[in-house]
């Protein structure tokens, strides 16, 4: 049930009435066909199909019949049918080839919606944004027409964190804060979700929110909006506003939520449930005013993804709530805290009788022992007095004296550090899109303190909260031992200097591959290691940027290595 419940794109969702702008068009059929029993009826089955096609008729919506184990292209192999609906069906499945689970769609190359579901899956897997589960595959073969996509067991949907209770005001800040900008992102693409549910946002363990079926989703029902960005952000009003009160913000119950009274319209969160976060309360209400709604103070109503995560980005930040520790034991009070100490303590009644021993050395071992050690006493003394006699009086010896042996003095310095050329240089964000501005990343070592390199815009310093930072790899073209870096940025920007092993034969991937050596913060800084090291790859990582215009972005004008 759970890798049910966090599977990569869950279209099954049918609970409740859909509140949001979105309309889902209706396919005409002519009916579903009855299950072939024999081999005469499916031969007479597929005659009349052809028969259709050529008339012009709409073909009827029959979901694929395929079974477990069933492979797809010799690679995809069917392990458990999630959804079987309107003609399409969804898979949990297994890549044989790279030995990962993954999730499948699929549907006859002959529905209706087969070109446009094709179309989205296509268009989604080129934005390539890791805020998005990722659809892997878009394929027409043997008249199927399947999508491949991410499977994310270790996932949470947010139906799942509903279903205990409201959201702490941090994580609903999280929520809307990463799901606004991601779906800005999409829309400056052109790309739409338009079923935008509970059901279709996942929490990873590391707190990021990831939206799984964007376009295809609504390819799969024929879902299509007039203004699809407004839909868009209506359904994230309604993702903060159920995280806030644990209520749908309509009439309708729907996705395990249940919905506001009848006759009242839409009431702010914090009129639903008490200790609702203020200015949460006022983004959800502006993200749905729609219809008559309107927000709590007469802000404009945000009317896109981009104008919500604007909004989201000027408010104070939600801190995260204090951890809780454990009350310590009770204190334990000594024996002298008490008063105790020194007072007589009362002795058992019956009494041990104590045992005398005898005097030492009194036995006839004891007298032989102790004459031995003062024999031994004796010629000790003895012998060390005549060695000093014999030194005392004894012939002097006149000491030679040695010759001095001249000293060279040399006005010898150590080398100064030398300038290491950088052979090459590529822009690194791993955690992000990965490619941050890589025509300019030659400017950020040409000698041009004019010309720099420069990350994307965010809306807050450490990177809209998308990621923990950006950066750039310089290759030294072999191991050398390097003693400080030099940057030059535009603005105070913070900064770490990380190295990979010095026995690295590859440029590692991913930022806890290399080791961090220095960081400071200011716009001209060096960064020393404690001690020279050897290295052949370097990484300028940034934490956090200065501002630009409104929002936040990097400009790193020159960089110089010393060894």
């Amino acid at each position: 049930m759970a890798e049910r419940s966090t599977a990569a794109v869950d279209v099954a969702d049918n609970s409740g009435d859909d509140p949001l702008t979105a309309k889902a068009g209706k396919a005409a059929t002519d009916g579903v066909a009855e299950e072939e029993k024999t081999a005469e009826k499916t031969a007479e089955a597929t005659e009349n199909k052809a028969v259709e096609r050529q008339s012009g008729e709409q073909p009827s919506l029959t979901t694929p019949e395929l079974h477990s184990g069933h492979k797809l292209a010799r690679r995809y192999r069917l392990e458990e049918c999630v959804t079987r609906l309107d003609g399409f069906s969804s898979w949990r499945a297994v890549d044989e080839k790279l030995r990962r689970a993954v999730g499948v769609h699929l549907l006859p190359a002959d529905h209706p919606r087969a070109r446009s579901v094709l179309a989205a899956a296509r268009s989604a897997a080129l934005l390539g944004d890791p805020r998005f589960v990722q659809v892997l595959d878009a394929v027409e073969e043997n008249d199927l027409v399947y999508v491949v996509h991410e499977w994310l067991p270790d996932s949470v949907e947010l139906t799942a964190l509903l279903a205990a209770g409201p959201l702490e005001p941090h994580d609903a800040y999280q929520l809307v804060s990463q799901v606004s900008q991601a779906m800005a992102a999409a829309h400056r693409e052109g790309l739409s979700h338009l079923r935008l549910t509970p059901s279709a946002v996942l929490r990873s363990s590391t707190g990021q929110y990831r939206i799984r079926g964007l376009a295809v989703n609504a390819a799969l029902r024929g879902i299509t909006a007039e203004r699809p960005q407004r839909t868009d952000t209506e359904a994230i009003g309604a993702l903060l506003y159920a995280a806030l009160t644990q209520r749908w913000p309509y009439e309708n119950d729907a996705h395990g939520l249940s919905g506001l009274p009848k006759g009242v319209g839409l009431l702010p969160p914090d009129q639903v449930r008490a200790g609702v976060h203020r200015g949460l309360s006022e983004i959800a209400m502006r993200a749905l005013a729609n219809d008559g709604a309107t927000a709590s103070r007469q802000e404009p109503p945000c009317t896109t993804p981009d104008e919500l995560a604007r909004a989201v980005s000027t408010m104070p930040r939600v801190k995260p709530p204090e951890p809780e520790f454990a009350a310590p034991p009770e204190y334990q009070r000594t024996t002298y805290q008490q008063g105790t100490y020194g007072r007589p303590q009362p002795h058992p009644a019956s009494t041990q009788p104590v045992v005398v021993p005898p005097p030492p050395l009194q036995s006839r071992t004891g007298r032989a022992l102790k004459w031995t050690v003062s024999a031994l006493l004796i010629a000790a003394l003895g012998l060390g007095s005549w060695q000093i006699a014999d030194r005392l009086l004894g012939p002097k010896e006149t000491p030679k004296t040695p010759e001095a042996t001249p000293t060279i003095v040399t006005d010898e310095k150590p080398a100064p550090p030398k300038p290491i050329p950088i052979k090459s240089a590529r822009d690194f964000d791993p955690l992000g899109g990965g490619s941050e501005k890589p025509q300019a990343i030659p400017k950020a070592y040409d000698g041009d303190p004019s010309t720099y390199w420069y990350t994307d815009n965010y809306y807050s310093a450490r990177f809209g909260n998308l990621k923990t930072g950006v950066g750039m790899v310089l290759d030294l073209g072999k191991a050398q031992k390097i003693s400080s870096v030099d940057l030059s940025f535009l603005g105070d920007t913070s900064v770490e200097l990380r190295t990979a092993p010095a026995d690295a034969e590859s440029e590692p991937t991913m930022p806890n591959e290399y080791i961090t050596r220095a960081s400071k913060t200011g716009s001209n800084v060096t960064l020393k290691p404690i001690a020279p090291v050897t290295t052949r790859y370097v990484l300028i990582w940034l934490t956090e940027l200065p501002a630009n215009d409104g929002n936040f972005r990097g400009k790193l004008t020159e960089i110089k290595i010393l060894g």
